[in-house]
């Protein structure tokens, strides 16, 4: 089964590719979805507790993703100190979780698997790939659609701080795909991809 990572930069349209693939016939391996699961299991609200108290949780007692991305992507040196702290925690975890869904779509015959993960370098999954994908789109095309989901220019700029460079994203990659205009322009480029995988 071929494994394609998705590289891109916040709002770039990663997930608007992965679901392209899916079209496609690719299954698809999604570590926001893969984190939101983590963050329910007993040993890691454990642990956020144990450093947060009730600060990260919501009403419901479960943790608030809201909250906790207030703490993660502070300003320096804090946000980034309690950043790696829920990444060693909970990156183990995600790659233990994807691994499994991984061998279960690999078990099904599916000829392809994307792996949409906002933090694909940073955690070392990339190594996982036979193949990377980066999905460019300009700053100013990302920050819209960013603004367009709710989030504020600190959100999107903290969290563009987090991830590797653009350029090394870029550089690292096998495929750059332009989703700077209509999808279906990102379509016929995702669609002569996948036929350069199987003819």
């Amino acid at each position: 089964m071929h494994l394609i990572g998705i590289l891109g930069g916040v709002a770039s349209g990663k997930s608007l590719v992965a679901q392209q693939l899916a079209r496609l016939g690719a299954g698809v391996l999604d570590a926001d979805r893969a984190g939101h699961e983590v963050l329910r299991l007993p040993q890691i609200e454990a642990a956020l507790r144990q450093r947060w108290g009730a600060e990260v949780f919501g009403p419901d007692g479960r943790i608030d993703r809201r909250r906790l991305a207030r703490l993660v992507f502070a300003d320096p040196p804090d946000g980034p100190r309690q950043r790696e702290f829920l990444e060693k925690l909970t990156h183990p975890e995600i790659g233990r979780l994807l691994g499994r869904q991984a061998e279960a779509l690999a078990g099904s015959d599916t000829a392809a698997a994307v792996l949409d993960a906002p933090l694909l370098l940073e955690a070392g999954w990339d190594r996982l790939c036979d193949r990377l994908v980066f999905v460019d789109a300009p700053r100013q095309t990302r920050l819209r659609r960013a603004l367009a989901r709710g989030w504020s220019k600190e959100d999107f700029a903290a969290r563009e701080e987090a991830q590797e460079s653009l350029d090394f994203k870029r550089q690292r990659a096998d495929v750059v795909l332009d989703n700077s205009g209509a999808p279906e322009h990102t379509q016929a480029q995702v669609e002569r991809f996948w036929q350069s995988l199987f003819g």
